[in-house]
């Protein structure tokens, strides 16, 4: 047996800082025995729940199921233990397999040496009892495993996701500085915005922060339009249960209405852009979109107000970057009375620049970047 189906325990990888939030959303899920780490959290649940966390889920990059965990001194023995595996439970000479390594504190100190060693023995169990090998394929696998190394400890874990979940499939365009997906999502959940008024976003670049906020308000799940997972390699996949789920989570989704959330940005790329990406999500033809400077918009009262200001030497010089900060501080205080904003800032050293005090300063990773989400209340 492997060993996620011993003790019926996985691991679920997330952007750093937002450990918290997972480890909320995963018990919402009905997951156990919540433990998060850095840019990690271990659970306990069921296969049935493993095919929802990863449909639904607006937080997490990935889920894995370990195979098996072992003390690895060596690139030999890394080896020798793989070789051991029962591969053709989860993989055939059929499909195409990729495998992701991270190596930390270990007498291996090469993560893509031992993606190599791992790889030699997924190849070589198939080439001894079949006498082919499968394929590795780096762009769009069948079947992702995942090695993880840390202070002479490994575990091989198949990956339930497949690609990684914040690829929603919606994203046609990514405009010049996109938002990961899962990011905006943290970002829609933390302003408590639930539809109960009007959302906008007064930069809204190719409409991440939108699209998120439209599928939660719409109960689309995430994986709406994503069209294989990695759970379906499992030996135990039970394809039936899988479609009961996904029905089950389809048949909630309502439609936004026209009157709900509103989007602008004074780039016509932009805005081509996102109406490119809400085409492929259900009633998202009902976001509101206008192409202006936000320092021309008319007044938004009583709302929530979300946004990613642009930042970086693409705008220009740092003096104009603090102009633009600025100028988003003087159009809250002037034309957003009664609205809260939630403003997600990837460069902390931008936020005097607003001239508004905040009411919280949340830390949120954008890939490498350490950015601050806002909260800024207008009265």
């Amino acid at each position: 047996m492997f060993e996620y189906q011993q003790h019926g325990k996985f691991f679920a990888q997330i952007a750093g800082s937002m450990e918290d939030l997972g480890a909320i959303e995963l018990k919402e899920f009905g997951a156990k025995e919540i433990t998060a780490v850095y840019r990690g959290i271990h659970f306990k649940t069921d296969i049935a729940h493993i095919y929802r966390i990863n449909y639904q889920s607006k937080l997490i990059s990935r889920i894995l199921a370990p195979l098996i965990t072992f003390d690895c001194h060596s690139t030999k023995y890394l080896y020798n233990t793989a070789l051991k595996l029962d591969w053709d439970q989860l993989l055939d000479n059929n499909k195409t397999f990729a495998i992701y390594s991270n190596v930390s504190n270990s007498k291996i100190t090469h993560s893509r040496y031992a993606t190599l060693v791992l790889k030699d023995a997924i190849a070589d169990y198939f080439k001894e009892k079949y006498d082919e090998r499968p394929n590795i394929d780096t762009e769009s696998p069948d079947v992702v495993f995942n090695l993880f190394i840390h202070k002479n400890r490994s575990t091989i874990s198949l990956d339930t996701s497949g690609q990684p979940l914040h690829k929603r499939g919606y994203r046609q365009s990514k405009g010049s500085a996109p938002m990961q997906e899962t990011l905006a999502a943290a970002i829609v959940k933390l302003s408590g915005w639930i539809g109960d008024k009007p959302l906008y976003d007064p930069m809204c670049g190719s409409g991440t922060l939108l699209c998120e906020a439209m599928m939660n308000y719409c109960r689309i799940p995430a994986g709406f339009k994503r069209k294989r997972f990695g759970f379906e390699n499992l030996p135990e996949f039970n394809e039936k249960e899988w479609q009961a789920i996904r029905d089950h989570s389809t048949k909630h989704i309502r439609e936004l209405p026209t009157d709900l959330i509103f989007g602008s940005d004074m780039s016509y790329f932009a805005i081509e852009d996102s109406k490119l990406n809400f085409k492929t999500l259900p009633s998202a033809q009902n976001i509101n979109l206008k192409q202006i400077d936000f320092m021309s918009l008319p007044e938004i009262n009583n709302s929530t107000i979300i946004c990613n200001p642009p930042y970086g030497i693409r705008l220009g010089t740092k003096d104009s970057v603090a102009e633009l900060y600025k100028n988003l501080g003087d159009f809250l205080k002037q034309k957003c009375k009664g609205c809260v904003a939630y403003i997600y800032v990837g460069d902390k050293e931008l936020i005097p620049a607003i001239g508004l005090k905040p009411s919280f300063k949340r830390p949120l990773k954008n890939g490498n970047l350490d950015g601050r989400l806002l909260k800024i209340e207008i009265y």
